[in-house]
């Protein structure tokens, strides 16, 4: 008979690790006596961080005495205590391999649902004072489940655990687990387990998309776990091409045409994704989104001249038609969908670029589809791109434009050069009858997008159907990390590092590697270049970014690799030059 050994509880507190501060409920320690177990807690518990942990889904954590005997052996710890894994409830008995998604125990007068299986992070391997632990312990098999309240009761140490129901499908933890972490991901167990109605919210949406990964042609990595899908790069590394013309396109903006230097064709783009682009003497790297649809000789990228901005200083005042730049394979998933569904184009100042790609390609294929172009920036005199949008909408059969300007000049006509006065926001949206069943292609500033995905979320728009692309680094994922101001990318403190040179494109930093430094991403942290991670093992593949250039060795190997051209930041390092998409 399975038996409640112990019940575990701990408010969350501020642990200090490796110079900052984590917030974290992570230790836990036993309690005597009843304690009533309510729909998202038990009585007394809480957790640090409700984004990964916690929820109606993932209310009670529980791990097995007999893990703990084993990790004992394996680990030679013979110093662990009931709660040391962040269990709520430690139980003799239900192990990994016999417990399914789907069943449900009374324990005490409270009803449970097992749900899915732990998603370990970074806090573990602190708790454990041991930072493979997250690794560890979906390599060995022995990850722990959750349970869902179905009926709010009390619990204490010492009750006997009965099974109400079994699970539909009788898929073990243990092989739900692995059937997110560990290749091969076989199509029918997948299938099996979307069909488990208890399966949490977030292991449905990774399996679905593991499942979708192997229709028509498979790709690599694992797409129910890393960044959203798409197709490998073209080439590796660098490849040089010629200016073949150089165009003012405005005041701030110049277009560059590009062509390969051995006169070779291009390889194809899918409209809005962009090319890190090496330049000048100083090999500045830099990422810009395709301004057009591919042709079989060129590209084009469009560049704002920004304020101190030495790369885009360079290409209006220094670079000339015939120079050579060098030019990494066309990367990104902001691209556009194949669909019969309308489409909104909602961009603001360069932000127009990768949707102009998309508008191109819309106008390419005779779209009978709604087309919606939707566009703001401050006046006539950085508005380019203006006449070549209104040509190739005029080729569309079904379109809608709409030309905001925020301060517009005396010479601008309303009307005519422009239809608003302000900004793009929810209430124009509502005056002008978007559809809502439409899929949505934003990019522009990080203010821009952060107001619209929130206004469109607001008038209904699925979050499937909104998608985003952002200039310059992406934003933090640091669970549990302590709130600090934003630092502008810059150079380690210290001495230059003596190793491979490592440049991280979108914060426009190369920077030498140094052996004191464990994995790409405590150099990037070192440098303050935005990051995302959570278990800084190679399982959750939140650290999953391109690698544009070079060679990579991990320690530890990850669970599942990453996609063809990708680099799981958390576990590598360099063993040359390289360059990153960060």
């Amino acid at each position: 008979m399975a038996r409640l050994l112990s019940v575990n509880v701990g408010l969350p507190r501020d642990v200090a690790w490796q110079g900052r501060t984590v917030h974290t409920g992570i230790w836990k320690s036993p309690v005597s006596g009843p304690r009533r177990v309510r729909r998202l807690n038990i009585d007394g518990d809480g957790q640090g961080d409700t984004a990964g942990h916690g929820g109606e889904h993932r209310a009670v954590f529980v791990y097995q005495v007999e893990s703990y005997r084993y990790w004992q052996g394996q680990l030679g710890r013979p110093d662990l205590v009931h709660g040391q894994f962040g269990e709520n409830f430690t139980v003799e008995g239900l192990a990994d391999t016999d417990v399914c998604i789907g069943d449900r125990y009374r324990i005490g007068s409270a009803l449970f649902e097992v749900t899915q299986p732990r998603v370990t992070c970074y806090r573990l391997g602190i708790r454990m004072d041991q930072p493979d632990m997250p690794s560890l312990l979906v390599k060995h098999g022995r990850p722990g489940f959750y349970f869902r309240v179905i009926e709010e009761g009390d619990v204490e140490a010492g009750d006997e655990i009965t099974q109400v129901t079994s699970g539909p499908e009788s898929m073990s933890v243990s092989e739900v687990n692995a059937l997110l972490y560990l290749p091969p991901h076989p199509r029918e167990r997948l299938e099996r387990a979307l069909k488990i109605p208890a399966l949490s919210r977030g292991w449905n949406h990774s399996l679905a998309a593991l499942l979708e990964q192997q229709k028509d042609k498979p790709a690599s990595g694992n797409h129910g776990l890393g960044p959203a899908a798409s197709p490998p790069p073209a080439w590796r590394g660098f490849r040089p091409f010629r200016v073949a013309h150089k165009i003012g396109e405005s005041s701030t903006v110049t277009s560059l045409i590009l062509e390969p230097a051995d006169g070779g064709a291009v390889a194809t783009a899918l409209p809005g994704q962009f090319v890190i682009v090496r330049l000048g003497p100083s090999a500045m790297t830099r990422s810009y989104s395709l301004s057009r649809r591919t042709d079989a000789v060129s590209y084009r990228i469009s560049v704002k001249r920004e304020t101190h901005g030495a790369a885009s200083g360079y290409v209006a005042d220094e670079l000339k038609t015939g120079d050579v730049v060098e030019l990494g394979a066309p990367r990104g998933s902001f691209t556009l969908r194949q669909d019969t569904r309308p489409v909104v184009l909602l961009s603001a100042g360069i932000g127009v670029t990768p949707v102009l790609a998309m508008l191109h390609a819309l106008a390419a294929e005779g779209a009978t589809r709604d087309v919606w172009w939707l566009h703001g920036t401050r006046n006539g005199r950085e508005h380019p791109f203006a006449a070549e949008a209104h040509e190739l909408l005029a080729g569309i059969t079904h379109h809608h434009s709409h030309i905001c300007f925020s301060a517009p000049d005396p010479a601008d006509r309303l009307g005519i050069d422009f239809d608003s006065t302000g900004h793009l926001d929810r209430r124009l949206f509502e005056q002008l009858n978007v559809p809502r069943d439409a899929d949505f292609y934003l990019c522009g500033p990080a203010a821009f997008m952060n107001d619209l995905t929130a206004g469109l979320s607001e008038l209904g728009v699925a979050s499937d159907r909104i998608h985003t692309e952002l200039f310059g680094s992406k934003p933090s994922l640091t669970p549990g990390i302590a709130a600090a101001p934003r630092v502008q990318a810059h150079l380690p403190v210290g001495a230059p590092g003596p190793g491979p040179m490592v440049s991280f494109a979108r914060s426009g930093l190369n920077v030498g590697w140094a052996p004191s430094y464990a994995s790409l991403l405590e150099l990037a942290e070192a440098c303050d270049v935005p990051v995302r991670w959570s278990c800084r093992t190679g399982v959750c593949h939140n650290c999953e970014s391109g690698l544009v250039a070079g060679e990579v060795s991990y320690v530890p190997d990850p669970l599942d690799g990453p996609a063809d051209g990708n680099v799981l930041i958390c576990c590598a390092r360099p063993q040359g030059d390289v360059v990153i998409d960060l």
